[in-house]
């Protein structure tokens, strides 16, 4: 069935509602915590890929493209690890609303990534929006600082981070000529997050209701959508990619909100406000300034 612009639009607002349940589950766990919930998450989203890629592609291309890969596709593997690590590791340790604004923050890290070392240059609107998002964000910090919620922000800005070093090395690859799989790189980072987390999760406590609900992660949360995501690219413009990303933040908030009672702070709510229309107004002008 042919992909059309309407369908790939909604299939990208399903993709933003799958990754927006990562809050909401991780809050029901029973026993599970920090190290232990990443490793489960990224093993069953490396099991889930080991099958799905075959299906999807074949096995022989899927094992193909990993034994004739570029470099670079095994350092894009370590930038998924990075994401998915700091990503569950910040969800144990703050707000689900601080987690969700800092990821979001990719856009704006990538472009001042890419300026520092493509010497790519920054638009004024996205200079702009640099600073009002770092405005906000300092917000959140200054207003978690009481407790030991600021590590859990710290780690949390590894996930932008993390995703724009990914996009520097995937177009550098391609400026040389290299193709990058994503879809094989996530397989990777899946299961490099696996094993960097295995020694610090044990001894192993997570129930069978926490498995039940981590392999729920792993596959609905994160294996389905990231595969769902190339599909969509494919149809849809990178701006608008972007823009309806930034509905993860407003389903992540409102499921956590309404299925766990965890109602973010009104310094959150102000600087994640803060952010949000940065990175609106940022995405908005780059859409329509493209030719």
């Amino acid at each position: 069935m042919k992909l059309t612009h309407r369908r790939a639009v909604w299939l990208m607002v399903a993709v933003t509602l799958m990754w927006s349940i990562a809050g909401i589950v991780t809050r029901h766990l029973e026993s599970a915590r920090s190290f232990e919930v990443t490793f489960w998450r990224s093993f069953f989203t490396a099991l889930s890929l080991v099958f799905i890629l075959p299906l999807w592609r074949g096995p022989a291309t899927v094992w193909q493209q990993l034994r004739g890969a570029p470099a670079a596709l095994w350092w894009s593997g370590l930038c998924w690890s990075g994401m998915f690590t700091s990503f569950m590791l910040a969800m144990t340790m703050t707000s689900v609303a601080c987690v969700l604004v800092i990821s979001a923050l990719n856009p704006l890290f990538t472009a001042l990534i890419a300026w520092l070392f493509l010497r790519q240059r920054i638009a004024a609107h996205t200079w702009l929006a640099i600073v009002l998002a770092g405005a906000g964000m300092g917000w959140m910090f200054v207003a978690q600082m009481a407790g030991d919620h600021w590590l859990g922000l710290l780690i949390a800005l590894c996930v932008p981070l993390s995703a724009a070093i990914n996009w520097v090395v995937v177009q550098q690859a391609h400026s040389h000529g290299k193709d990058v799989d994503l879809i094989p790189s996530v397989l990777v980072g899946a299961v490099i997050s696996s094993l960097l987390t295995l020694p610090l999760a044990l001894p192993l406590q997570a129930t069978a209701h926490d498995l039940g609900l981590l392999a729920v992660l792993g596959v609905v949360q994160l294996a389905i959508p990231c595969t769902l995501l190339v599909v969509c690219a494919r149809v849809l413009q990178a701006p608008e990619v972007s823009l309806l990303a930034q509905l993860e933040i407003l389903f992540g908030i409102l499921l956590v909100w309404l299925g766990a009672g965890e109602r973010p702070g009104p310094a959150v709510l102000q600087g994640g406000t803060l952010v949000l229309l940065a990175l609106l107004a940022n995405e908005w002008m780059i859409w329509k300034n493209k030719p």
